[in-house]
């Protein structure tokens, strides 16, 4: 897991999730998927793990990782399954605006 972390965005190799910096209405990150929360920087990297962390095919309770995991989601005031469930499904996408047609060129003025 690699998290990338910037001025204004944190990215994973493991996740479509990102973290984005806000400047509305404090200074704070997005997670994307923790919509309308804004966090610190620290919080933002601990949800950004899990939300690595959420791809894992066998973390359960009783995995070594799981103590790791409910600390991490109680800083987010969750439980280590509702973070991992809630990071879970991919971000969603914006939807893309259909590109215009392309004009052919003009025969006639070429000549």
């Amino acid at each position: 897991m690699t998290l990338t972390i910037n001025d204004t965005t944190m990215t994973s190799d493991q996740t479509g999730h990102v973290a984005r910096h806000a400047l509305r209405p404090q200074q704070g990150w997005e997670v994307s998927w923790l919509p309308g929360q804004i966090l610190d920087r620290n919080t933002a990297i601990t949800a950004m793990t899990l939300a690595d962390l959420a791809g894992e095919p066998d973390l359960h309770e009783g995995h070594q990782l799981w103590p790791a995991v409910e600390s991490w989601s109680a800083e987010l005031g969750m439980s280590g399954a509702d973070a991992l469930t809630r990071a879970s499904p991919p971000p969603p996408t914006p939807a893309r605006q259909p590109e215009p047609p392309r004009r052919q060129p003009d025969r006639e003025a070429a000549d």
